[in-house]
């Protein structure tokens, strides 16, 4: 086995956690259920690692088994990267053509190595017709960089793919071309839409948030909900209260819907507008730039929190188009000009 490959491997390894390794290494298959019984995983890591790669030595690991190994710790870890969305289309009259993995990993790693010298493609096929790449650059003059690669997931037979986000953008372009013509398709759009949560931008892409996230559906009136409201208020106060609540969570459910909502963790608008004003001769109407602003709301579960927002008191309902249209329009980032 070749150096650099036992340092991949090795590296890839230490970012394993221990509670994690046994099941990642399983699903790498590539070491035999024999051979990590002959293992000791209670002992200190650097000594299981070691142990590691002398099996993987024996076996005789090529670039492409360690490459298979980090896309599996990556697909466990797929938060800890900020995944963009991208969308392709076909030509005008163009017909769905039947999708042939084989031939589209041939035709997409055809593509990459004509116009770099050195690059690596590897590929894991994954359930729901998902293809996961994984991409080392290099230069006409440089080796494939193994620590800096670009992740690709890939639904067959779907104009979706997405793509972490990387330093190395001088290759988006080269990327998306080779995406569009081994999956078939006549052009490539990023779509404006971005999260560390692969199965919450598939979910909104797929529109599927409404069956994916569910969690309850809850069939209790809204008149036997409790509203937590205090027994020892007037009467007339307590009516009003429980008519008002219950007018907001009867918008909120219609809005929101009654199921968890994908995991996005910011929406950011870019406001582009001109100064109006009755007074002549004012510094800011004469200006021919428009005033800018970027506002940004952020939060761990931003949906989710923009959908609590009005039965906390916080804001009123309905809350504005703009904060509520986000997994309808499949996008996160808005562009806001006068019309």
């Amino acid at each position: 086995m070749d150096e650099t490959v036992a340092e991949f491997i090795k590296r890839t390894i230490l970012k394993i956690p221990m509670n994690e390794l046994t099941t990642i290494l399983k699903a790498w298959d590539f070491l035999s259920e024999n051979q990590l019984q002959t293992v000791n995983f209670r002992q200190r890591k650097e000594s299981v690692v070691q142990h590691l790669i002398r099996l993987c030595e024996e076996k005789r690991a090529s670039l492409n088994d360690a490459a298979l190994l980090d896309i599996i710790y990556t697909q466990f870890h797929q938060h800890q990267k900020v995944w963009d969305v991208f969308q392709m289309s076909k030509g005008p009259g163009e017909d769905v053509d039947l999708f042939d993995m084989k031939q589209f990993k041939n035709a997409f790693k055809k593509i990459l190595q004509r116009a770099l010298k050195n690059v690596t493609v590897s590929f894991r096929e994954t359930e729901e017709n998902a293809i996961w790449i994984r991409i080392a650059w290099g230069t006409q003059y440089t080796k494939p960089n193994q620590y800096k690669p670009t992740y690709v997931v890939y639904y067959s037979q779907t104009p979706y793919a997405f793509k972490s986000s990387s330093t190395l953008r001088r290759n988006t372009p080269l990327l998306g071309q080779a995406l569009t013509i081994a999956s078939k398709h006549h052009q490539i759009v990023k779509m404006d839409l971005r999260s560390r949560y692969l199965d919450s931008l598939k979910a909104i892409v797929f529109k599927q948030y409404n069956q994916t996230f569910e969690t309850h559906n809850s069939t209790t009136p809204l008149q036997e909900r409790s509203l937590g409201l205090d027994i020892n208020m007037d009467s007339r106060i307590i009516h009003e209260n429980k008519v008002e609540k219950e007018r907001v969570q009867r918008i909120t459910q219609e809005t929101f819907g009654d199921y968890s909502q994908p995991q996005l963790e910011f929406a950011q608008y870019k406001l582009e507008t001109k100064f109006k004003s009755d007074l002549n001769g004012s510094i800011l109407a004469e200006r021919e730039e428009p005033l800018r602003c970027l506002i940004k709301f952020s939060s761990p579960h931003l949906l989710e929190a923009l959908k609590s927002l009005a039965p906390a008191g916080i804001a009123d309902a309905p809350l504005s188009p703009l904060l509520t249209c986000i997994p309808n329009k499949r996008k996160n980032y808005f562009k806001i000009r006068d019309k």
